[in-house]
Protein backbone atom coordinates (compact mmCIF):
# COMPACT_ATOMS: atom_id res chain seq x y z
CA UNK A 1 0.00 0.00 0.00
CA UNK A 2 1.29 3.43 -0.95
CA UNK A 3 0.58 6.75 0.77
CA UNK A 4 -1.29 8.05 -2.29
CA UNK A 5 -3.65 5.04 -2.12
CA UNK A 6 -4.49 5.90 1.48
CA UNK A 7 -5.04 9.53 0.52
CA UNK A 8 -7.42 8.47 -2.24
CA UNK A 9 -9.44 6.22 0.11
CA UNK A 10 -9.94 9.12 2.52
CA UNK A 11 -10.72 11.63 -0.23
CA UNK A 12 -13.39 9.31 -1.63
CA UNK A 13 -15.00 9.03 1.81
CA UNK A 14 -14.65 12.76 2.57
CA UNK A 15 -15.26 14.58 -0.75
CA UNK A 16 -13.53 17.94 -0.93
CA UNK A 17 -10.94 17.01 1.68
CA UNK A 18 -7.24 17.86 1.46
CA UNK A 19 -5.32 14.76 2.58
CA UNK A 20 -1.63 14.09 3.19
CA UNK A 21 -0.51 10.63 4.27
CA UNK A 22 2.94 9.39 5.22
CA UNK A 23 3.93 5.76 5.70
CA UNK A 24 6.81 4.39 7.71
CA UNK A 25 6.60 0.62 7.60
CA UNK A 26 3.16 -0.26 8.89
CA UNK A 27 2.68 3.05 10.72
CA UNK A 28 0.72 5.83 9.04
CA UNK A 29 0.36 9.54 9.75
CA UNK A 30 -2.57 11.31 8.13
CA UNK A 31 -3.39 15.01 8.00
CA UNK A 32 -6.90 15.78 6.77
CA UNK A 33 -8.38 19.23 6.22
CA UNK A 34 -12.10 19.10 5.52
CA UNK A 35 -14.96 21.57 5.96
CA UNK A 36 -17.18 18.70 7.15
CA UNK A 37 -15.26 18.59 10.43
CA UNK A 38 -16.87 21.88 11.49
CA UNK A 39 -18.72 21.38 14.77
CA UNK A 40 -17.40 17.84 15.35
CA UNK A 41 -15.37 16.87 18.39
CA UNK A 42 -11.91 15.35 17.94
CA UNK A 43 -13.11 11.77 18.43
CA UNK A 44 -15.84 12.14 15.79
CA UNK A 45 -13.32 13.63 13.36
CA UNK A 46 -10.94 10.75 13.90
CA UNK A 47 -13.75 8.23 13.40
CA UNK A 48 -14.59 9.81 10.03
CA UNK A 49 -10.96 9.45 8.91
CA UNK A 50 -10.49 5.99 10.43
CA UNK A 51 -13.60 4.47 8.79
CA UNK A 52 -12.30 4.32 5.18
CA UNK A 53 -9.03 2.81 6.45
CA UNK A 54 -10.68 0.08 8.55
CA UNK A 55 -10.18 -2.67 5.95
CA UNK A 56 -6.50 -1.81 5.52
CA UNK A 57 -6.00 -1.79 9.29
CA UNK A 58 -7.92 -5.06 9.75
CA UNK A 59 -5.76 -6.73 7.10
CA UNK A 60 -2.62 -5.80 9.05
CA UNK A 61 -1.13 -3.69 6.26
CA UNK A 62 -1.30 -0.73 8.63
CA UNK A 63 -0.78 -1.28 12.33
CA UNK A 64 -0.97 2.25 13.74
CA UNK A 65 -2.56 5.47 12.50
CA UNK A 66 -1.82 8.98 13.74
CA UNK A 67 -4.59 11.35 12.65
CA UNK A 68 -4.62 15.14 12.54
CA UNK A 69 -8.08 16.30 11.44
CA UNK A 70 -8.80 20.02 11.01
CA UNK A 71 -11.25 22.38 9.38
CA UNK A 72 -9.83 24.75 6.75
CA UNK A 73 -10.01 27.63 9.26
CA UNK A 74 -8.05 25.66 11.86
CA UNK A 75 -5.43 24.73 9.29
CA UNK A 76 -5.08 28.31 8.05
CA UNK A 77 -6.48 27.34 4.64
CA UNK A 78 -9.73 29.27 4.83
Amino acid sequence: MQANELEQKIQEALPGSDVTAELEGNHCSVWVVWPGFEGLRAVARQQRVYAPLADVIASGVIHAVNIKAQTPAEAGKA
